[in-house]
């Protein structure tokens, strides 16, 4: 973890001449320097990395997780649930579904707010909901209490709204150009592992036990565990998590610190991404694949138990495959990304191979042997999952330099239309058809979005003005250390301002 530099001795004369020496924080705590020009004036702006960024990233992850958790620890034991509350299947299935439904509404308000107030103001908030919503199910315990367990849903589910367009701009803000790809991934990586925690946890602690007040010990156990955690993570974002770096890490970043909140227009934004068409194909197309993705996690314990009676534990298990499988995919796809920038290959990859690997598990799932379940729901998981952070990633480059959380916002908002449409027709087709006209019909629009998907041009916009800035720097008596240089800012973006 050494301190070292990548400024010429030139580049730290001039730090000293403008007086940065003495606004840079300690030398421990950074890792990384350059200059860049700063607007029309000449002079240099530095740039550094903060080794705080990793806990920054990390808390994230944590609070994400957290709500993440909640999302699914119903539905995967849907049948309990339906027994212990004595409600049909479409109403526990509106436990998952009302994280869509509230995320609609609420994104541009609280994309107002993550542009306006920033990343510290959006952490507090969410972490106060996702705290507030867990303590309130935990006062749901009780068989004549389902209305309470749905207002707390309905907190954690405000929270999330908070949440999901935040990896991407908390990458941009916080990381290196070299580094952006990966940390989105990492900020997604917690999302995806409360989901797994969840599919895992649930059926462990909630047994299938007919008597009613040993159900209500085992669901309070659950909602207790879930509490504590969102309360602990909370206390640390409010001691630990900071708005933004002192010196800002990329070049693109500079950029955007320096023009003024009067010159931003939120309506005007919203109007230019919306008329960027490539980046409207990536909105349907992205929206299609995470939308198919909510309804086979949502309705996995149904398809399991379909198949093989009394295996909730088991049904938990596959969810946990598909999620940690997915994890490791959107690791691998974030640092290829970081690699290679190979945005739209990438991405086209990935979604072909998330339609081959639901089709695979379609006519797999009634074979009768759980072990090819594990294997085929990998794969599935491996590229569904993965794919998560290539769309945020595509996106911002499409947009640039337009703000990360307005482009997030709508990917998202895109992703719950289409995850509520898909759970009630998969859930529908499934009563009347079963679990193989379910994952044909989710494979349809699969093969819809792959094409959409081949469709979208290329228009990598964060990368051509990084290009462009960085040739800016070049200088004949400078010319070396630009090129020591060109790693870390050949691809940075003023990446979120956040939804």
């Amino acid at each position: 973890m050494g301190d070292d530099t990548r400024a010429s001795q030139g580049r730290r004369a001039q730090d000293a001449k403008d007086g940065l020496g003495t606004e840079a924080p300690r030398a421990a705590e950074t890792i990384e320097c350059s200059t860049i020009p700063n607007g029309d004036s000449g002079s240099a702006a530095t740039t550094r990395l903060y080794k705080r960024r990793w806990a920054i990233v990390f808390l994230f992850s944590s609070y994400s997780l957290s709500n993440a958790y909640q999302w699914i620890q119903y539905g995967i034991i849907s049948n309990i649930i339906m027994k212990f509350y004595n409600v049909e299947a479409f109403a526990v299935d509106w436990l998952s579904m009302i994280y869509m439904l509230t995320y609609i509404p609420f994104v541009f308000p609280v994309t107002w707010i993550l542009d306006k107030k920033g990343l510290r103001v959006t952490a507090l908030l969410a972490n106060a909901l996702n705290c507030a919503g867990t303590w309130t199910k935990v006062a749901s315990a009780q068989p004549d209490l389902f209305w309470v367990t749905v207002i707390g849903q309905g907190l954690s589910s405000l929270a999330q709204v908070f949440l999901l367009g935040m990896p991407s701009r908390l990458a941009s803000v916080w990381f290196g150009a070299d580094e952006v790809s990966t940390a989105c991934s990492i900020g997604v990586f917690g999302n995806q592992m409360g989901i797994a925690i969840g599919f895992l946890v649930p059926p462990i602690l909630v047994p299938n036990v007919d008597d009613m007040n040993e159900l209500a010990y085992h669901i309070r156990i659950m909602f207790y565990i879930g509490a504590g955690v969102a309360t602990l993570i909370f206390i640390l974002v409010v001691i630990v998590f900071q708005e933004r770096p002192e010196i800002p890490p990329t070049q693109a970043q500079a950029q955007a610190r320096s023009i003024p909140p009067d010159q931003y227009s939120y309506t005007a934004s919203i109007k230019r991404l919306l008329g960027n068409k490539p980046f409207m194909l990536l909105v349907v197309s992205y929206g299609l694949n995470v939308g198919c993705f909510y309804a086979v996690s949502t309705l996995l314990n149904r398809m399991i138990i379909e198949h093989y009676p009394g295996e909730e534990v088991n049904a938990g298990r596959i969810g946990l495959t598909i999620v940690t499988a997915g994890m490791v995919g959107s690791l691998l796809c974030g640092i290829w990304l970081d690699k290679t920038k190979t945005y739209k290959q990438t991405t086209l990859v990935v979604y072909l191979l998330s339609l081959i690997g639901m089709l695979v598990y379609a006519f797999t799932l009634n074979l009768g042997h759980l072990w090819v379940v594990f294997i085929t729901a990998g794969i599935l998981g491996f590229f569904m999952t993965g794919y998560l952070p290539l769309g945020f990633e595509f996106a911002v480059e499409l947009t640039y330099p337009e703000s990360e959380g307005t482009s997030s916002g709508l990917l998202n908002c895109s992703a719950q239309i289409f995850g509520i449409i898909f759970t009630i027709s998969q859930g529908k087709i499934i009563d009347k058809w079963g679990t193989l006209a379910g994952n044909i019909f989710l494979s349809i629009f699969l093969l819809i979005g792959t094409v959409m998907t081949g469709f979208i041009k290329s228009d990598l916009r964060r990368q051509k003005a990084n290009l462009q800035a960085e040739v800016q720097t070049v200088s004949p008596t400078d010319s070396m250390s630009s090129v020591q240089d060109y790693g870390a800012t050949a691809c940075s973006g003023p990446w979120h301002r956040q939804s």
